[in-house]
């Protein structure tokens, strides 16, 4: 068993659309229709993770 590491992942359904929406633990947020991809997405931190809102919220 791992130890928990404190980074809080989130992703939420859309309501009345196939598009889960997910914010890292370090504030970047993504939208895609594959939980697959969402979770490849969140895994991968940094990668692609612009926690500037501005910058990287890519849909």
């Amino acid at each position: 068993m791992t130890s928990p590491t404190g980074e809080i992942y989130r992703i939420d359904w859309v309501p009345g659309t196939d598009i889960l929406h997910g914010t890292c633990h370090c504030g970047a947020e993504h939208s895609a229709q594959d939980p697959i991809e969402m979770w490849e997405w969140m895994l991968g931190h940094p990668e692609g993770h612009f926690p500037d809102r501005s910058q990287g919220n890519s849909s």
